[in-house]
């Protein structure tokens, strides 16, 4: 019998949402663009077309089992392989969580399908959306963003500024800066005039603090982002480390909760630690047993080691 696929993982340690139970709806790098910044990989399905990549019932069951056994979270958020916009179902899916938890909805999403009105209708059912605009212009955009040929950043920002009119909860727009590419005092500039028209409630900063598909990237340093953050307005937030999060207890199984960390993004010993609540040396136990069967492998970054699921 085949192994029932997981579709649900964490709570992981969120640098803006604080402790996030992920839903993964869409296979592996299956997105709209192929980021210079993934922590991933490059995307190996660049599409627009929304298909029902996971069906509602196994998630809602995998879910429930969760709920069942005490789960504690701050928010339920859609993240994870790829953008989860691109699934069909997501509508349907918030409606069908929010009968069975009062845990707030989050959507992580790149915002390029918000040009539709279908994904905006989608969208607003969540709690929180939190996009993303990590240009000023369709030239920068290309090059960072690297989108499917039907995106343009014209729609992109067409899109961010209709969901705006639309969309009575919050929205929390993440803008990305890679040193040289896009923090110049112009991109700077052009990039706050459109966040005013986003109207956005909150704007995150963030820079390339973990390994990247492009390892040519270079991270904003702090005092840079601080600087940044003071142009951007008083609702703006560098949000490039993460927070101190309070221990999650009673974990199930801590060696599969700090696998299912790393199959999605890239952490540090101290991530891993912050996430479980536990001290270094329990938390190398957990990787060395991994590293010894092949499972993780380590890269440095800026002076940091992190770890990787294969």
């Amino acid at each position: 019998m085949a192994e029932e696929q997981t579709y649900l993982f964490g709570p992981v340690p969120s640098r803006r949402l604080g402790l996030s139970l992920g839903v993964d709806i869409v296979p592996l790098k299956t997105c709209t663009l192929d980021c210079i910044y993934c922590q991933l990989a490059e995307t190996n399905e660049k599409t627009v077309i929304r298909e029902e990549y996971v069906t509602v019932e196994p998630v809602l069951n995998q879910l429930k089992e969760r709920l069942s056994n005490g789960l504690q979270a701050d928010f339920v958020t859609f993240s994870g392989s790829g953008e989860p916009t691109l699934n069909s179902s997501l509508g349907e899916l918030i409606d069908r969580i929010k009968e069975i938890t009062n845990i707030p909805v989050g959507i992580l999403t790149n915002g390029t399908l918000l040009y539709l009105p279908e994904v905006r209708e989608d969208c607003a059912k969540a709690d929180v959306v939190l996009p993303s605009l990590d240009a000023a212009d369709e030239q920068t955009f290309q090059k960072i963003n690297r989108p499917h040929p039907d995106i343009s950043f014209k729609n992109l920002v067409f899109g961010l500024c209709a969901f705006r009119k639309e969309f009575a909860g919050r929205i929390w727009l993440e803008v990305f800066l890679l040193e040289g590419i896009n923090t110049s005092p112009e991109q700077i500039e052009k990039i706050a005039d459109i966040i005013k028209k986003i109207c956005p409630d909150k704007i995150q900063l963030n820079t390339a603090v973990r390994p990247t598909t492009d390892p040519t990237v270079k991270k904003v340093e702090n005092e840079k982002l601080q600087q940044i953050a003071k142009l951007l307005g008083p609702n703006c937030e560098v949000v490039a480390d993460f927070l101190p999060l309070s221990h999650q207890k009673n974990l199930q199984t801590k060696a599969e909760y700090v696998l299912s960390i790393l199959k999605r993004r890239p952490c540090s010993l101290e991530d891993i630690c912050a996430g479980l609540g536990i001290h270094q040396a329990e938390a190398l136990k957990y990787i060395s047993h991994f590293q010894h069967q092949g499972i993780i492998l380590s890269e440095q970054k800026d002076g940091r080691i992190f770890f990787r699921a294969i």
